[in-house]
């Protein structure tokens, strides 16, 4: 019992609380510790027993989800994960909830049993085992004062995703086998062949990140000019996410942001950022490069995945490509990032001291796939060096 993962739901739906705690104890190696109508009720909770992860809504009542993540992160940090429902409103609260230190966000888990069905919640429980790997730090009031106050709405009814018949639905789960097929990158694209020619072309950066990479990248993109080659990035993250969180970097950011979609162009001062519950993958037509945005199963359980990013700039940029991974549980991208370095490709891997979880770096510098290994706060000059000596 002592290893487990011992998590708080904090959720005003008392179906949701069940649900929730049904999902995530299917895991063996994760116990829901209690529940909690409200921040209130959870603040005395966590009095006598502090959670490894606290599973947070965003839109409850007697304090909204934000003020408590807020409160949490400046007096006794814990991993949260915010667990949102995928509306407008709803994404840009759990963009703000990331600002504030929250480790993960999702959309609330599917409780139908249909094609998505185990995939929501498979990964709901990966999620929360990162979040308990995660480092954190006290934010200070001159920290949560950089970002801007949250907009809230007035208290409305709240209407959780997962309707009344979730139990049948849980029970239906319980019944099904909590470990999915692992599948590679093979799936989605075929590797790179050993005689296969590259032309040479301008230089194309590709990113992948994981848990505590969303503020890892805002970090790296507040800091860059506005002449940097083209950027590819696959942040784990769900879908009806990523749009939000693409413009939220395009307002702190000198590049041009934007959630990917199938036939944009890699351009100089572009960033395309992979579009939740979507594969992305670089292609070359003649010496330009394009995305292209398509379906597929889960790969490493992630979806976007790194690796099929990763396989395919090693396939289609070869040299002309600077791989660079970021913080992450997991090991998705260190199969890709082995097959960018054999292909000549400039490697950068996040060190541990500044990585919320070392995992997915970790695992890519094992594979000898990583070149250069640096904090966080060196990567952009880095990247504006070695991408400057080769314009």
């Amino acid at each position: 019992m002592g290893n487990k993962v011992r998590v708080l739901i904090v959720d005003d739906s008392a179906v949701v609380r069940q649900s929730l705690t049904a999902i995530l104890e299917e895991d063996p190696e994760i116990e829901v510790m209690g529940t909690a109508a409200d921040p209130i009720i959870a603040v005395k909770k966590i009095m006598k027993e502090v959670p490894d992860v606290i599973t947070l809504d965003v839109e409850m009542p007697r304090m909204d989800g934000l003020t408590f993540l807020r409160k949490i992160m400046a007096q006794h940090p814990i991993p949260v994960v915010v667990i949102s429902s995928l509306t407008t409103a709803g994404t840009e609260v759990a963009m703000k909830a990331l600002e504030y230190g929250a480790t993960e966000v999702i959309g609330k888990p599917s409780m139908n049993p249909d094609v998505f069905f185990q995939e929501s919640h498979i990964m709901l429980r990966d999620v929360v085992k990162a979040a308990a790997q995660s480092k954190l730090k006290r934010r200070t009031a001159e920290e949560m004062k950089a970002y801007n106050q949250p907009q809230l709405a007035q208290p409305v009814e709240h209407k959780p995703s997962v309707q009344p018949a979730a139990k049948e639905s849980v029970q239906k789960f319980n019944g099904m086998p909590s470990v999915a097929p692992k599948y590679t990158a093979d799936v989605v694209l075929d590797k790179a062949g050993a005689n296969d020619v590259i032309v040479d072309t301008e230089k194309v950066i590709v990113l992948g990140a994981s848990t505590g990479g969303t503020e890892a990248i805002r970090t790296l993109l507040r800091t860059m000019p506005s002449d940097m080659p083209g950027i590819v990035i696959v942040q784990h993250m769900p879908e009806g996410f990523t749009k939000s969180f693409s413009n939220s970097l395009n307002q702190i950011s000198k590049l041009d942001v934007k959630e990917a979609e199938n036939g944009d162009k890699v351009r100089r001062g572009l960033v395309l950022i992979a579009p939740g519950n979507k594969h992305m993958l670089l292609k070359r037509v003649g010496k330009e490069y394009v995305v292209e945005v398509k379906e597929g199963p889960l790969v490493n359980r992630h979806r976007p995945s790194v690796d099929v990013l990763f396989r395919s700039a090693a396939r289609y940029a070869g040299s002309n490509a600077i791989g660079v991974i970021l913080t992450g549980m997991g090991n998705d991208g260190a199969k890709g990032m082995q097959e960018l370095h054999d292909k000549g490709a400039y490697t950068i891997g996040q060190d541990e001291a500044s990585c919320i979880v070392y995992g997915m770096p970790k695992e890519a510098f094992k594979a000898g796939a990583v070149d250069t290994v640096l904090s966080l706060d060196k990567i952009t000059e880095h990247l504006v060096k070695v991408t400057s000596e080769t314009k």
